[in-house]
């Protein structure tokens, strides 16, 4: 489902792709929603927060992708195909509210249903966005579909991805902007195999931005003109960013309309990046660069700027293994953690703290761990976190709680 690391497949059956992530509020906030930080409380320093969890729900099979609705209930995508709903007045429904196995590939650990978000008409429209492996050769695939109804599914968008199972990337999410964003991995394996990272050519390695409200030249949406190689000769306009490996899980903060992105790095880095709108068409280093290190200098091309993650962390001889990109807070509940971007790791379970500083650059830290194998980190429709597990089959609430410095403690990390 969501892992992004190229390993035996005895190890891959038992970690999750980092599936889905998770959830993304709509693009202009909505009534209900946390926006406009409270500016009366100043954010604590990242050393005095840590996360607890309390689980709230369990029974899902292999979690991977979360969701708020306006009406207070969350989706989960399962790796089969089906959306439960979860409330936590009543819970997790029985049954699903959709079901799309039919048409999902779920031969590869990493292949299945990866993505969901809501319309930012879902009120009105009950449309949802969904992505997805496609039967029978697991195509990346982008559809819209009403929630009950998957007769009247549509396909927007495809990408061939036959030869390896791994490596999907299937993040969904609106933007500020109105705009739909899609994330997709570099087509599987190891080391960049079709050397897509550096492509314009292919979709493939990259994050797309698509205005899905109009139709264009006989397809189902259109690209935005100020997409950043509309003109650019043997590129796909859709690209929005590119240069990524496995973007498992971006979010766009509610506020700013920036990506969050995490990828996940093949032996040695994980890497988190932030990109703001002004930065489209950044080119993020895969298979360049893993992480800041060089990884194949023949894809390191002379008078390309590459753009620098604002976190990263090792994972050769730890315990880490595979990032799953997370969210910025932006709940009322814990003021003092507004802003704060908040990410894990499937393997050691870490939750990692960035953000940035009023006087330039990022400030992290490590603020606790989540519940096992998270594959998701996402928001309800106030801002308030949950994260999911995958071969647990959880749904745990994620709270801050502010701890005083020992005398003399530690700072965040510059």
């Amino acid at each position: 489902m969501s892992r992004r690391r190229y390993r035996p497949a005895t190890v891959l059956a038992g970690l999750l792709a980092l599936a889905l992530s998770v959830s993304l509020l709509p693009p202009s906030p909505a009534a209900g929603t946390a926006s406009a930080g409270p500016s009366h409380t100043r954010a604590a320093p990242l050393t005095e927060l840590t996360v607890t969890s309390e689980q709230v729900a369990y029974g899902l099979q292999r979690p991977i992708a979360l969701t708020g609705l306006p009406d207070g209930r969350m989706l989960i995508a399962e790796k089969n195909g089906t959306v439960r709903a979860y409330h936590p007045d009543t819970g997790l429904a029985a049954e699903p509210v959709l079901d799309l196995s039919a048409r999902i590939d779920t031969s590869d650990n990493e292949r299945g249903l990866l993505g969901i978000t809501p319309s930012p008409s879902f009120a009105r429209n009950g449309i949802l966005y969904v992505a997805y492996t496609s039967l029978p050769a697991g195509a990346l695939t982008l559809a819209r579909v009403p929630i009950g109804a998957p007769e009247r599914l549509q396909v927007l968008l495809t990408q061939e991805h036959a030869e390896y199972g791994n490596h999907n990337g299937g993040q969904v999410a609106f933007g500020r902007d109105g705009y739909l964003y899609w994330s997709l991995g570099d087509g599987g394996h190891a080391n960049d195999p079709f050397k897509s990272g550096q492509n314009l050519g292919t979709l493939l390695g990259k994050i797309l931005r698509i205005d899905v409200n109009r139709s264009c030249g006989g397809k189902r949406y259109c690209v935005p003109s100020d997409n950043p190689f509309v003109r650019t000769p043997g590129a796909r306009p859709e690209i929005w960013v590119y240069g990524l490996r496995n973007p498992w899980r971006f979010s766009v903060d509610p506020v700013d309309g920036s990506l969050w992105i995490g990828d996940v790095g093949q032996g040695l880095v994980e890497e988190i990046n932030h990109i703001r709108p002004s930065q489209r068409g950044a080119n993020l280093g895969w298979s360049c660069r893993e992480g800041t290190p060089v990884f194949d200098q023949t894809q390191c091309r002379p008078g390309v700027r590459l753009t620098d993650p604002v976190f990263e962390y090792e994972h050769y001889l730890t315990e880490n293994c595979s990032v799953t990109g997370g969210v910025v807070y932006r709940g009322s509940e814990t003021p003092e953690a507004w802003g704060t971007y908040v990410a894990s790791d499937y393997c050691s379970t870490l939750a990692f703290a960035v953000r940035p500083k009023s006087t330039g650059g990022y400030e992290s830290a490590t603020i606790g761990n989540f519940p096992i194998q998270p594959t998701a980190i996402a928001t309800d429709v106030r801002g308030e976190l949950y994260v999911l597990s995958d071969l647990p089959g959880w749904l745990s609430r994620v709270r801050f709680e502010r701890v005083q410095p020992a005398s003399g403690g530690a700072t965040a990390n510059g």
